[in-house]
């Protein structure tokens, strides 16, 4: 049997209420950010994309109709432009404007190009947490509200035979992207583009407030696929993915708050819902914590199913996971993770009523990702996990890793059961790990018997 880890300060397996007890409960912080999330309101402007051109016969360029009908959006104060059923295709990005709504009918898919130069010049962005100048999001809204893209239709980022291909040529410009960040390289100066390997997100908002993305299937994206930077008062529901390219993300929001992703049937290439803000120096003076985040009502499938981090440098706080279930196969069913170069924090973390089927590890917590960083380590305390069943954990149920002078506190689990793990339970650098009715590995439920000889 594998040695269980238990380097930690104090570790209770123990019924305690005292542990859940705080000053507001979890249903009344959760309602309080539900009545702040409210969806945009939608124009009774109708334009018919066809009556400007556009053609869904999946050759005609359809860009040039989207201009124009964001134009007379634009100028109307607001507009609902519906894509009737079809194939449009779409040779390049489209910038959306405020007070905005794309009504893609049954049978509408928008299928973009795969040819980088179509998504230049640069426009001002992010990438992995830095600020930067790169291919423009083939979906990008930048200091817009009320916007809304709804509907049962399909976005397609025909991404595979190009931008995924990309991944890899881009460690250089990686690691250029950090180093101005660490250096404090003025925003204008951090420009990529052509020449360079920096793969565009699918649909991002950036700095928007008032936000639907309903109903729709998102497929073949060439990064994240949703991108939530600097935006607020956001919902994310009922979207199917089927986005299985290299690093497609399924939603991330990033110096984000006030977001609800719920109803959502993930299949993603990599992270289901990834919560960021921000990496190291400028993601610490931003400081523009990711907060008020509920998800509920999800099935995971993927790489993981909720991740905060790696890139958080500002602080993660009050995440909600709520009455999701496993969809397919996860790595890890819940996963934080930061190391020594981000600072920041992660708390108020709660995840109620989850059930995971075989993961790889189904909890897991590091301050010390990938066993690398220095100077500035995160604070992780208070996350609440209950009501949670895995059927499987081939490597380990239970993981904590806090780092050496600052271990991962205040961790609480109640009603946990994983049926079968390698590793049951591993908590080294931690303090205050509180189990209640925790059972891994199987539960042990006969009394013991004296035998004599």
């Amino acid at each position: 049997m594998e040695t269980i880890l238990l380097k930690t300060s104090l570790l209770f397996f123990a019924f305690s209420t005292l542990a859940f007890s705080q000053t507001q409960t979890r249903e009344q912080k959760r309602d309080a950010i539900l009545a702040n999330i409210k969806a945009p309101a939608i124009s009774t402007n109708i334009i018919n994309i066809k009556s400007l051109g556009a053609k869904g016969d999946s050759i005609t360029d359809c860009k040039p109709a989207f201009d124009k009908a964001f134009t007379k959006a634009k100028k109307k104060g607001g507009a609902k432009i519906v894509v009737p059923a079809g194939t449009y295709f779409i040779n390049g990005p489209l910038h959306l404007v405020s007070n905005l709504c794309i009504e893609l009918q049954k049978g509408a898919r928008l299928k973009f190009s795969d040819n980088p130069k179509s998504y230049l010049p640069a426009v001002f962005t992010s990438w992995e947490g830095t600020f930067c100048y790169n291919y423009s999001p083939f979906i990008y809204a930048y200091q817009q509200e009320n916007i809304s893209i709804i509907g049962e239709g399909t976005i397609d980022g025909n991404s595979k035979k190009t931008f995924t291909t990309w991944r890899d040529s881009q460690n250089k410009d990686q690691q250029l992207t950090r180093d101005m960040n660490h250096n404090n390289t003025p925003i204008k100066d951090r420009v990529f583009g052509e020449g360079n390997f920096l793969r565009p997100h699918f649909v991002q908002f950036f700095d928007c407030k008032n936000i639907l993305i309903q109903g729709i299937t998102i497929t073949n994206s060439p990064f994240w696929c949703i991108h939530l930077l600097k935006s607020e008062n956001i919902t994310v529901r009922a979207v199917n993915f089927i986005a299985k390219n290299i690093n497609n993300d399924g939603v991330d929001p990033e110096y984000s708050k006030n977001i609800l992703i719920e109803d959502i049937n993930f299949d993603n290439g990599d992270d289901n819902i990834a919560i960021k803000a921000g990496r190291d120096t400028e993601g610490r003076a931003t400081a523009i914590p990711c907060e008020n985040i509920i998800i509920r009502n999800c099935k995971f499938k993927g790489l993981h199913g909720v991740v905060v981090g790696s890139e958080m440098s500002a602080g993660v706080q009050n995440v909600f996971v709520e009455n999701c279930s496993a969809g397919g196969y996860l790595k890890r069913g819940i996963f934080l993770k930061s190391n020594p170069d981000r600072g920041g924090f992660m708390h108020d973390i709660y995840v109620n009523n989850v059930d995971f089927g075989e993961v790889e590890d189904c909890f897991f917590i590091t301050s010390f990702y990938h066993g690398e960083g220095k100077g500035y380590t995160t604070d992780i305390h208070d996350v609440y996990i209950e009501n949670v069943t895995c059927k499987k954990a081939d490597n380990a149920g239970i993981v904590i890793q806090g780092f050496p002078g600052k271990p991962v506190k205040d961790i609480y689990f109640k009603n946990v059961t994983i049926n079968e793990a390698k590793i049951a339970v591993s908590l080294p650098n931690t303090e205050h790990i509180v189990m209640s009715n925790v059972n891994v590995g199987g539960v042990f439920d006969k009394a013991p018997t004296t035998e004599t000889k």
